[in-house]
């Protein structure tokens, strides 16, 4: 498509031979005799770039750019003036001009004004489509699941979004904790600046404070630039500080002041830099814990942990197993360009029956071995790594009647007993109820209500099984 260009002049001569030489290169271009005239066109329809006089009846190029980038924010405009001074060129720039030429110019000039603007314009029209992809990428409809305990951290999220205040996020490893950052951060009113990722447990205690705040050079040896830190690369934005138990206790010091300054100087400076910086902590350990033992801060624990975010383990959201097997299949499918395989009921009772210590990253990693290996076919509890039938049995649900100091509910546990001995009797009849029924010593229509009663749902046997009845 030809690209839209809007010529506004009160001389008409000018306008005439301008839109006359940018339709002979290649433009769509139109003309207007003063700013009203302008304003009308861009009200039913996008230009481009639009190349106005300065000095026009009326109403000012100036003013004329101001209205316009209420309507069209994206326009890209050019200034021609016959008053080349300096403070009309910065005038026109500070009101969101690309560049302007003086009058008289010659059109060849004009031209390659126009493709360097067109080519701006380009540039920032598909860093803003990014943007934007990026946004959609780490939003919350992108976190796969519909538990209880999921849509607490969900609601949490959506209330602390738009706020500057610290986050903690709080969960076992494996669990997506900087998916939820990410989320924070693309949902803010920062979502436009950068989100800076550092992980505390991966990088040298000698190393991180240079990576978090920077150096100058000659500060210690190898460094031989300036560079600058995490933080300084945040500014305007987020970051996000992972794992931040595995941080020394020198460094936590740094790092208060930080987020109560707001400042910092750079290994081997003595100038201080300030930032607008807002810090989402991540970790997997007992932060609570660890203060009373000494091996982390007070201070920074109550600075970090202002609004603490709770990610549950996959064991306490197992009722989100059927999305993310259906999820991660299509998934690994996708990447590895294979037909999905068919899980039957044998293998769906023993991924839900795991306790997942890797959480969600675990089942991801075990679902892609399963479509890798077994593409198309039918797959069943055979086909799943050795630990799920020679590992630690501790890693599997089971009825325990073992009764803590601390007391037992009967009726929990009575309740957890018979809906193991009814899911059972289901499975070792394909779900036929009479059978079943005839198994526990029921009448039917008793096992039927309880069933209702209970939400028990029949195993998924394949994807779409599984897609559609965790959706109903």
């Amino acid at each position: 498509m030809r690209k839209k260009i809007l010529v506004v002049d009160d001389e008409e001569a000018i306008r005439l031979a301008l839109v006359k030489f940018l339709n002979l290169q290649g433009y769509d271009a139109q003309g207007a005799g003063d700013g009203t005239e302008a304003i009308e066109l861009c009200k039913n329809q996008n230009y481009d770039l639009m190349i106005t006089d300065l000095k026009m009846p009326s109403m000012s190029g100036i003013e004329l750019i101001q209205q316009l980038k209420k309507l069209h924010p994206e326009l890209v405009c050019i200034v021609m003036t016959a008053f080349g001074t300096i403070e009309n060129a910065v005038q026109a720039i500070k009101s969101g001009a690309f560049h302007y030429v003086t009058k008289p110019f010659e059109l060849d000039d004009v031209a390659l004004l126009v493709e360097k603007a067109l080519q701006f314009k380009t540039l920032k029209d598909e860093n803003t489509q990014l943007k934007q992809q990026v946004t959609e990428k780490y939003g919350l409809h992108n976190i796969v699941g519909c538990s209880e305990k999921l849509k607490a951290a969900f609601k949490t999220v959506n209330q602390v979004s738009q706020a500057d205040t610290n986050v903690l996020i709080l969960g076992e490893s494996g669990t997506g904790k900087e998916l939820f950052a990410k989320a924070i951060h693309y949902k803010s009113k920062r979502a436009n600046k950068p989100l800076i990722t550092v992980n505390c447990g991966a990088i040298p205690e000698n190393l991180l404070e240079s990576e978090l705040f920077g150096y100058m050079k000659g500060a210690f040896t190898g460094a031989v630039s300036n560079k600058i830190g995490k933080f300084q690369a945040a500014d305007g934005g987020t970051i996000f500080l992972d794992e931040i138990g595995d941080m020394s206790l020198s460094l936590q010091v740094k790092l208060l002041r930080v987020l109560q300054e707001k400042c910092f100087e750079p290994v081997g400076s003595t100038q201080t830099t300030h930032v607008d910086v807002r810090v989402i902590a991540a970790t997997h350990q007992d932060l609570e814990k660890m203060v009373q033992e000494g091996r982390f801060r007070q201070d920074l624990y109550y600075r970090l942990n202002v609004i603490p975010l709770h990610i549950p383990p996959l064991r306490e959201r197992l009722d989100d197993l059927p999305l993310l097997i259906d999820y991660f299949a299509r998934k690994s499918c996708k990447d590895n360009k294979v037909s999905s395989p068919l899980f039957d009921a044998d293998i769906i009772k023993v991924l839900c029956s795991y306790k997942w210590p890797g959480n969600v990253r675990e089942l991801q990693n075990t679902i892609e071995r399963l479509v890798v290996l077994k593409p198309g076919q039918k797959v069943s509890s055979t086909d799943l790594p050795a630990k799920f039938s020679e590992g630690d049995q501790t890693q599997f649900f089971k009825p325990s009647f073992a009764i803590p100091d601390t007391g037992i509910s009967l009726k929990n546990v009575v309740e957890e007993f018979e809906n193991t001995l009814i899911c059972k009797a289901l499975d070792k009849t394909g779900w036929n109820k009479n059978q079943a029924a005839t198994l526990l010593k029921l009448n039917r229509t008793t096992l039927v209500e309880k069933i209702k009663k209970k939400n028990l749902v029949k195993p998924a046997l394949n994807l779409a099984n599984i897609r559609k009845e965790s959706l109903s």
